[in-house]
């Protein structure tokens, strides 16, 4: 968690990671009964951790590298 507040930037964690952690955040509460803290604690990291995967594949494939064009 340290690691991944102090390699990205306000904005990259305010639009790349907040959604995702909100969304599975709200799947976790709304579907994870484990009856188990560790359980439902690692079902909800791992549905961070798809959704952002899921999500960041997906902003590669709608938004290829900008290429800067020298005139």
């Amino acid at each position: 968690m340290y690691e991944l507040i102090k390699r990205l930037s306000v904005k990259q964690i305010a639009f790349e990671q907040v959604p995702p952690f909100l969304l599975a955040l709200t799947i976790a509460e709304l579907f994870y009964k484990f009856h188990s803290f560790l359980m439902e604690t690692g079902g909800f990291l791992l549905t961070w951790f798809l959704l952002d995967a899921a999500l960041s594949m997906l902003r590669k494939r709608f938004n290829p590298p900008q290429t800067d064009i020298v005139s």
